[in-house]
């Protein structure tokens, strides 16, 4: 599909003939619980080991503390980090242990998918039925998700890593503009320009950078958190199936373009990736300094380990990437 081809007054039929083209239902069998992480398998990790040449490692991750991008939509803070023992109260002698011991302690409390996070497949749902078919309110429900939860995924997500840098190739002084629709086509002109090395292969977890993470940082957060975006088309819904990848993630709070390309909906490419191909999507991922590095020796593939943290039940968690090059 093409972007001339959409219809903005209609949505919903939209949505519907998409999912029914690129549906993974029964893929990996009823039980499925791991979606596109099954085509990242032992033989996919094993190759990618071999991606480390000069050892340099990157962290993909924003800060999580009180100076970041949320504003309470959908009840989403930033963390709030209280400490329960600290070096005053050792000094003063009240912590209670022998000989001198001191020690500090500290808690947070935040959404999990308040800055760098996986969307997992307990996440959205498309007309009430969830990842593979199931009934929504079988595999969510205030327990958490006893079907899909995140930690499902805890010991897979490692692999090859490999950058699109639309930022840099497409746009201008290597951001692109809020509302700008990242097309197959921009994708394959990115792939073009960067080389071999930014190759998409079956197995891989693609990190695609807009530059709006560096205008946040420039200008202020804004509306990072919920406004206009740069960010994939929902006309790459069959790329995205057909490249056969593992997980996609972008520098963006909500990984499609926004506004969206429709008059009335709501991340439509959410919901057709999500629950029918089974795409796992990271969402506010720190991309800078890896594509400097990149740039610099034209090597846009790496390992990357991006396990989330394994939060029993949970649609969604917190994740510090690290790409080693």
């Amino acid at each position: 599909m093409t972007p001339e081809e959409l219809d903005r007054t209609d949505p919903e039929g939209a949505i519907a003939a998409a999912a029914k083209r690129v549906s993974n239902w029964g893929r990996w069998g009823a039980d499925d619980v791991r979606g596109t992480m099954n085509f990242l398998d032992a033989g996919t990790r094993r190759g990618a080991a071999g991606l480390v040449r000069t050892g340099e490692s990157y962290s993909l991750s924003q800060s999580f503390d009180m100076d970041g991008p949320q504003k309470g939509w959908r009840r989403r803070t930033n963390p709030i980090h209280t400490m329960l023992d600290t070096g005053t109260d050792a000094v003063a002698g009240i912590q209670g242990f022998p000989h001198g011991l001191g020690g500090a302690d500290d808690v947070v409390t935040m959404p999990l998918q308040c800055s760098t996070q996986w969307d997992g497949l307990g996440h959205i749902f498309d007309h009430g039925v969830a990842w593979n078919g199931r009934p929504a309110g079988e595999v969510v429900t205030s327990l958490g998700d006893g079907v899909t939860g995140i930690e499902t995924v805890a010991d897979v997500v490692a692999g090859r890593g490999v950058l699109l840098d639309v930022g840099r190739a497409i746009g201008s002084d290597g951001e692109l503009p809020d509302g700008f629709a990242i097309t197959e086509e921009h994708l394959a002109a990115t792939i073009e320009a960067q080389g071999p090395t930014s190759e998409v292969r079956r197995g891989d977890i693609v990190v695609v950078r807009t530059g709006r993470l560096a205008r946040a940082r420039r200008d202020g957060w804004g509306d990072y958190a919920g406004g206009a975006a740069p960010g994939l088309s929902f006309t790459t819904t069959d790329w995205l199936h057909r490249t056969e990848i593992a997980a996609v993630a972008t520098d963006t709070w909500g990984f499609e373009v926004r506004p969206n390309e429709f008059d009335e909906a709501f991340q439509p490419l959410h919901q057709v990736a999500i629950p029918h191909i089974g795409l796992f999507i990271g969402e506010m991922w720190d991309l800078d300094a890896l594509a400097g590095a990149c740039a610099d020796d034209g090597v846009y593939d790496f390992w990357l380990t991006a396990a989330p943290i394994p939060v029993t039940g949970a649609v969604g968690a917190p994740v510090n990437p690290v790409a080693v090059r």
